[in-house]
C-alpha cells in the first residue's frame, strides 16, 4: 500500500481556499498547470511510500501512540510559495512547532515499524495546489496568495491515507486518496 500521514483541513478551510484558487485559475498561464482536486487537499506530514500490508498494523499502533502524546493545535491556511518553478503551494500559520513535532513523530513511528524512510528532512508545512510539467513562472500566483489568510481551526486528528495512483493513462487523471485510519490528537481515539 502507498501510504502517508496527513492533516486534513476541515470543510470550512477547504471552501475558503477553493475561493482563492478559483481566482488563481483565472490568471494567465493557469491552464498550463495541473491543479490538484479540492477533496485531495492535505498536509502530508510523513510520506511512507509502499508499505507491506503486514507492517501496517505495527505502523498504526505506533501512530496511535504518537497522537496520544501530541495535543490538538491551532492552524490556518495562508500565504504561499513554490518549489523550483514546478509546484505551487499554500502555506500554514499557527502552532507550526506542534505541527513539525507531529510530522517528526509520524516519521519516527514509521522508522520504528520498519518502513524505509530515506534521509530525514526538516518539515515545511505546505498544501500543494498545482504542478507544472516543466519550469513555470509561478511568481504571479505566489503574489496573489501573499494576501490570503484563512480562518484558524483546531487540528484535532492525524490521518493515515492511502494513495491510489492513476492507472488509466488518461491525461490529467489525479491520484485518489482514501483514509485508512484516523486518530484524535491528545486522546488516541478516533
Amino acid at each position: 500500500m502507498r501510504l502517508f500521514a496527513a492533516v486534513l483541513p476541515p470543510p470550512d478551510a477547504i471552501r475558503e481556499l477553493t475561493s482563492v484558487v478559483r481566482g488563481l485559475e483565472g490568471l494567465p498561464g493557469a491552464r498550463g498547470l495541473r491543479w490538484t482536486e479540492r477533496p485531495a487537499w492535505h498536509f502530508t506530514l510523513a510520506f511512507y511510500g509502499e508499505v507491506a500490508e503486514d507492517v501496517v498494523p505495527d505502523l498504526s499502533e505506533r501512530l496511535g501512540r504518537v497522537v496520544r502524546r501530541t495535543p490538538p493545535f491551532a492552524l490556518s491556511l495562508g500565504g504561499g510559495g513554490h518549489f523550483g518553478g514546478r509546484t505551487l503551494w499554500v502555506g500554514a500559520s499557527g502552532d507550526l512547532r506542534t505541527m513539525r513535532l507531529l510530522a517528526d513523530r509520524a516519521e519516527s513511528a514509521a522508522r520504528r515499524a520498519g518502513v524505509e524512510m530515506g534521509e530525514h528532512r526538516g518539515y515545511r508545512p505546505h498544501l500543494t495546489l498545482a504542478r507544472s510539467r516543466g519550469h513555470a513562472d509561478l511568481r504571479p500566483y505566489v503574489t496573489a496568495l501573499h494576501a490570503f489568510a484563512g480562518h484558524e481551526w483546531t487540528v484535532g486528528e492525524l490521518a493515515l491515507v492511502r494513495s491510489l495512483l492513476p492507472r488509466s493513462g488518461t491525461p490529467g487523471e489525479q491520484p485518489r486518496y482514501e483514509t485508512v485510519e484516523r486518530w484524535g490528537l491528545g486522546t488516541g481515539a478516533p
